[in-house]
């Protein structure tokens, strides 16, 4: 077998089986049952005392969106204007700049919104103040709010028929004092051990082999990139992301970078069967999950190794792949296997320039944005799944005539129209996006404001178009990679995609748990002969049928003008 695919299998695997005993790991802890982090109780119970909370109030649908929506905007006011003013503040030995107040509203969302959508630099964009006290703090919080909403969905699973969610500040704090602090400590160690860097100290300055004089960036990195994959965040400490050799040093800690992205997702799709009592259906979810993931990873790492046909048709032997755009050190195979997992995961992070890979290649990563439901990110993939499921159970409850039913509840016309509410909402704001971006090139209208749109792109054409439609594709996703031929930072970039990372965060969470707060309020059906069983593999298999639709019907003509027009004129 080739060494590179081997790689990628076993690090699959090893997922896989740290998912299983983290997923019940993780179910035990919000069942209140006993666990080896027990020994947090007393710093959760003096955050609990300090901040005034009450962790045993029950809060019912509407409570629980209220207290994670409101301390949500006092962080994207706290973000936004330290940003601002971060040339002014202490920790900055590197002297970088004040962010614009376009660019620090676009960094504050982003990094909010579980998104990390970076258009700037990390070295010389962020301050070791904000990178610690803003954006590494934004990435746990962002991570233990999506955990912390798919907890409240399964505490209106788990009863008959219940008001109470749970509270969301004891899910949110335990989520991070339980989960993601252990974790990231125990990933950081390993990152630090291997040659990234875990200090303050200003750039360091080296002579190369060369002769030449090179300041080198650095400063408290094993943290904060540990943090970044943990919480499906991605956010590169480097601007280069994971390319860069500090951030990602060699193949151990690619392993390493790519298992704690994956980990967390996977493990909350086990949670679910054993924190409801419904293995089952977990395992069906987890099923179609990994299809999803497979039918778009599989094609993307034979077309990547196997390099680039144009190439190849002018007698050049390309024994490693398409190699443009990846390090040396991971290979095409592992790049191919990253580009997949980070875009279907909603992690964004990146271990080889995307702008480069193979025009079909690039389009299953944005397949994987646009299906936003294949694992997905830290609670909200499970969250983007329950949307389609509400469909599907329509949709199979109008086949068969019978009024539609899930987990014992009836499904009516309110339910299905907060599902189709996010949905349609996630093609139009990608769609909306791109054909206003597409509008102001063409024309190189607004040019006050939005800094001359011929500028944006490097490659105009098939392949300008999809840097475009990738970049509000990745926003909307809550995703943060990117086509990086595309010049973002400027007013337009900024604020439009801004408003769509917002929106895109917060209504597909708010309809998940106001679905299932509606159906858990509801009486209680029991199961008969006719009520439909969610946990089959027929089942299964009508809910990844109605995600293929959904998708091509919302998608394929924006595909259609990007990424397939660009593979078909590489062959005209």
């Amino acid at each position: 077998m080739n060494t590179e695919l081997f790689g990628v299998i076993v690090t699959f695997l090893i997922t896989i089986l740290l998912a299983f005993p983290l997923g019940k790991y993780i179910a035990r802890i919000f069942k209140g049952e006993r666990t080896i982090t027990d020994f947090m109780n007393p710093l959760e119970r003096i955050i609990y005392r300090f901040c005034g909370i009450d962790p045993s109030r029950k809060m019912n649908w509407k409570e629980f969106l209220k207290a994670m929506l409101t301390i949500n905007m006092i962080w994207l006011v706290y973000a936004f204007f330290l940003l601002l003013f971060q040339g002014h503040l202490p920790m900055n030995p590197d002297g970088n700049p004040d962010q614009s107040p376009d660019l620090a509203f676009n960094t504050a969302i982003s990094f909010l919104v579980n998104c990390n959508l970076q258009h700037y630099s990390g070295e010389s964009g962020a301050t070791y103040l904000t990178q610690t006290f803003v954006l590494m703090f934004l990435q746990f919080v962002s991570a233990a709010t999506g955990i912390a909403a798919l907890i409240g969905v399964f505490n209106g699973l788990k009863e008959k028929t219940t008001t109470n969610l749970g509270n969301f500040w004891s899910i949110f704090t335990k989520t991070i004092t339980r989960i993601l602090l252990p974790l990231c400590f125990i990933m950081a160690l390993i990152l630090a051990f291997n040659g990234t860097p875990a200090s303050y100290d200003a750039k360091d300055s080296i002579v190369t082999m060369q002769g030449d004089s090179v300041q080198v960036s650095r400063g408290p990195a094993a943290g904060f990139i540990a943090i970044k994959h943990l919480g499906t965040n991605g956010g590169g400490y480097f601007g280069a992301n994971s390319t860069h050799p500090l951030e990602n040093p060699n193949y151990l800690t690619n392993m390493t970078e790519v298992i704690a992205q994956v980990v967390i997702p996977v493990a909350l799709i086990f949670a679910l069967g054993f924190y409801i009592n419904r293995k089952r259906f977990a395992y069906v979810i987890f099923g179609v999950m990994t299809v999803g993931l497979l039918l778009l990873l599989i094609p993307t790492m034979n077309w990547e190794m196997n390099g680039n046909p144009e190439i190849a048709k002018m007698g050049i032997a390309q024994a490693t792949g398409a190699m443009e755009g990846k390090e040396v050190r991971f290979g095409p195979a592992a790049s191919a296997y990253w580009s997949i997992v980070t875009t279907i995961i909603s992690t964004g992070s990146i271990n080889s320039m995307h702008d480069s890979s193979m025009p079909l290649s690039g389009m299953m990563q944005l397949l994987a944005m646009m299906i936003n439901a294949f694992y997905g990110g830290c609670g909200v993939g499970i969250l983007n799944y329950l949307i389609y499921i509400i469909i599907a159970v329509f949709i199979s409850g109008l086949m068969v005539g019978r009024t539609p039913e899930f987990m014992g509840h009836k499904v009516e016309a309110r339910e299905v129209k907060i599902a189709a509410f996010v949905t349609l909402l996630s093609a139009f704001l990608v769609k909306a996006g791109t054909a206003v971006a597409a509008y102001l090139f063409a024309t190189h209208a607004g040019a006050e404001w939005a800094v001359k749109p011929e500028s944006w792109l490097n490659n105009p054409g098939y392949h300008g178009f999809s840097e475009m439609l990738y970049e509000f594709t990745s926003s909307n996703a809550n995703n943060g990679s990117g086509f990086e031929g595309l010049g973002d930072n400027n007013i337009f970039w900024n604020v439009s995609t801004g408003i769509v990372l917002l929106l895109a965060r917060f209504i597909p969470i708010i309809g998940p748990v106001a679905i299932v707060g509606l159906l858990a309020n509801k009486k209680f059906i029991p199961a008969s002969g006719g009520t439909l069983r969610t946990d089959s593999v027929t089942f299964g298999a009508v809910t990844f049928t109605v995600i293929i639709i959904i998708n091509a019907l919302s998608f394929f003509p924006a595909l259609a003008l990007g990424p397939l027009a660009e593979y078909f004129s590489m062959h005209s």
